[in-house]
Protein backbone atom coordinates (compact mmCIF):
# COMPACT_ATOMS: atom_id res chain seq x y z
CA UNK A 1 0.00 0.00 0.00
CA UNK A 2 1.19 3.51 -0.81
CA UNK A 3 1.18 6.24 2.02
CA UNK A 4 1.15 9.98 0.38
CA UNK A 5 3.41 12.76 0.91
CA UNK A 6 5.63 10.75 3.48
CA UNK A 7 8.18 13.38 3.66
CA UNK A 8 10.95 13.85 6.78
CA UNK A 9 9.62 15.81 9.54
CA UNK A 10 12.92 18.04 9.00
CA UNK A 11 12.20 18.88 5.71
CA UNK A 12 8.29 20.02 6.64
CA UNK A 13 9.94 22.33 9.30
CA UNK A 14 12.68 23.71 6.87
CA UNK A 15 9.40 24.28 4.43
CA UNK A 16 6.55 25.52 6.55
CA UNK A 17 7.71 26.00 10.04
CA UNK A 18 7.76 28.52 12.73
CA UNK A 19 11.02 30.06 11.13
CA UNK A 20 10.48 29.52 7.55
CA UNK A 21 7.77 31.50 8.09
CA UNK A 22 9.37 34.68 10.01
CA UNK A 23 12.04 34.33 7.04
CA UNK A 24 9.73 36.34 4.48
CA UNK A 25 7.40 39.27 4.90
CA UNK A 26 4.61 37.32 3.74
CA UNK A 27 5.21 34.45 6.08
CA UNK A 28 5.16 37.19 8.75
CA UNK A 29 1.90 38.72 7.74
CA UNK A 30 0.37 34.94 7.54
CA UNK A 31 1.96 34.15 11.61
CA UNK A 32 0.28 37.55 12.14
CA UNK A 33 -3.20 36.41 10.97
CA UNK A 34 -3.45 33.55 12.96
CA UNK A 35 -2.68 35.45 16.13
CA UNK A 36 -5.20 37.64 15.46
CA UNK A 37 -8.03 35.05 15.75
CA UNK A 38 -6.27 33.69 18.50
CA UNK A 39 -3.84 30.41 17.33
CA UNK A 40 -0.65 29.30 19.66
CA UNK A 41 1.77 29.36 17.16
CA UNK A 42 4.79 28.66 19.64
CA UNK A 43 6.47 28.23 22.88
CA UNK A 44 7.95 31.83 23.17
CA UNK A 45 4.46 32.95 22.43
CA UNK A 46 3.26 32.33 26.27
CA UNK A 47 6.13 34.69 27.55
Amino acid sequence: MHYPRRTSRIKRKRSIGFRARMRTRNGRKMINRKRRIGRRLNVADKR
